[in-house]
């Protein structure tokens, strides 16, 4: 058995891949999507990765398209001088096969696909409804041409439409699904709009601090809200137009100074704790820099948001008068203490736990098990009994002082798919 034979027979016996899906499955498998070039991390590279074409290094080539990982297949928007920001990729296909699931289809549905990508979920959701049931959109017009091919090339015909994803195909509609690979930080509200009262909506959504959540939206009728839960832990690519703000270099002279109540570690205990803080700190981007000659002493978890605010918080003696510093007209890092305390006053709750409201004219509030509880965020920054220090934690696959800023979404340990 070749190895996405054993990874297909794996998502199988896991659940992940109802019996409906197996037939796309095998018909459009992933290597059919991933062009000669693509990219692999390497620490060693100046932007991060290398560069691996299928005729000249099969080997490699072959064992990335077939491994479980995601396959870098653009970097920078395709700009040849870019810092190294993975922008287009082969989706991971356990994540494929899980958004699948939660998408709901049945036989005569018709589904809006965002974000063509290398053009293998819209392969597979053809050979699921057929060709006339999939419109599919693309914003960058190279990538959209070589889905194209692609995907002709396996006698597959989807309307495929370059433009903005965020605006939907409203011309095809309405839509019994939407699906989208790219992250949001809001909901359109055209995509509510262009599906059927009923309809569901199946999208990667975060926060710049926490990309995290794959919601799961059920449209309202026309006129009411729409709600849906987060029912997984994913992190996909922006969609172009909602990429957080750019992390600048702060001014030091400017800052306040001061001890901090936490051990900064905790502000990204896991998962659960990041998404829950990022809900309650709007617009506010993370980044963890240090110095080479010391990288344990220096080691510093950053925040910014958009508008001037940021802080900067030291990981080693993190309890000492100087460790924060935070400058601009808020307080970043009180206000993640905060949220961290108001997550821990709910009971730690896990990011499934958490939902998503639309209201008929698009307003959106997150709330916490049920919808008429939304989240709130905190009045003031509570003190944490302080944790023993811990030694530092590992600096793989952290953002070194001064090199390319990533967009937050996009993980190293390559979850993140298009």
């Amino acid at each position: 058995m070749d190895e996405y034979a054993q990874l297909f027979a794996g998502l199988a016996a896991a659940g992940e891949l109802g019996e409906e899906w197996r037939g796309a499955f095998e018909r459009a498998p992933r290597s059919a999507f991933v062009p000669a070039d693509i990219w692999v991390e390497d620490g060693a590279a100046a932007n991060g990765y290398h560069l691996v074409n299928r005729g000249v290094d099969p080997v490699e080539w072959w064992a990335e398209v077939n491994s479980g990982r995601q396959v870098v297949t653009q970097l920078d928007d395709g700009r040849a001088d870019g810092p190294g920001v993975a922008t287009s990729s082969g989706s991971m296909p356990v994540l494929v096969a899980s958004m699948l699931r939660h998408l709901g289809v049945t036989d005569g549905n018709t589904v809006l696909d965002i974000g063509t990508g290398t053009g293998w979920t819209s392969a597979l959701l053809c050979h699921r409804l057929g060709d006339r049931a999939v419109t599919t959109v693309e914003v960058d017009p190279a990538v959209s041409a070589t889905a194209g091919e692609h995907l002709a090339a396996l006698g597959l015909k989807p309307r495929r439409i370059v433009g903005d994803g965020l605006l939907g195909h409203p011309t095809g509609g309405p839509y019994d699904r939407i699906h989208s690979t790219a992250a949001v930080q809001r909901v359109p509200l055209a995509w509510v709009e262009q599906t059927r009262p009923g309809g569901i909506i199946v999208t990667p959504w975060g926060t710049p601090y926490a990309n995290a959540g794959l919601l799961r939206l059920e449209v309202g009728e026309r006129g009411r809200d729409s709600h849906g839960r987060f029912v997984g832990d994913v992190s996909f690519m922006w969609m172009r137009a909602q990429r957080p703000h750019t992390v600048t270099n702060p001014d030091p002279s400017t800052a306040r100074r001061g001890p901090s109540p936490m051990d900064p570690d905790l502000a990204e205990e896991n998962v659960h704790a990041a998404f829950a803080v990022g809900l309650r700190v709007p617009g506010v981007r993370t980044l963890h820099t240090w110095q080479a000659a010391d990288p344990a002493g220096t080691h510093r978890f950053q925040l910014s948001d958009d508008s001037g605010s940021w802080a900067s918080v030291r990981f080693s003696n993190w309890h000492e008068a100087d460790a924060v510093h935070q400058g601009g007209p808020r307080r970043l890092w009180d206000e993640v203490v905060a949220a961290r305390h108001a997550w821990l006053a709910d009971g730690k709750p896990e990011l499934t736990r958490f939902g998503l409201t639309i209201t008929a004219d698009g307003d959106q509030h997150v709330w916490l098990d049920d919808p008429g509880n939304t989240l709130r965020r905190p009045r003031t920054a509570a003190r944490e009994d302080a944790s023993p220090q811990r030694p530092p934690r590992p600096l793989v696959g952290l953002q070194r002082a001064g090199g390319p800023q990533p967009l937050t979404g996009h993980m190293s340990s390559g979850r993140s798919c298009c």
